[in-house]
């Protein structure tokens, strides 16, 4: 038994639940700030106004 100790017989045996911290675990975030339209320098505004009035005449 060179080596081993009680506590560690009994942390191996410890069961630890991270169901109450799931919730609150972020290891990586949904999108970094260069994924978005300011990462990348550009407006954040929406192109539907420009779109809509550059759309062909037979859409009318």
């Amino acid at each position: 038994m060179a080596g081993t100790s009680g506590w560690a017989s009994a942390d191996e045996q410890r069961e630890v639940s991270f169901a109450d911290f799931t919730d609150e675990l972020v290891v990586l975030p949904d999108t970094t700030t260069d994924d978005t339209d300011a990462g990348w320098g550009e407006r954040s505004a929406s192109n539907d106004d420009r779109l809509l009035a550059d759309r062909p005449p037979h859409w009318d």
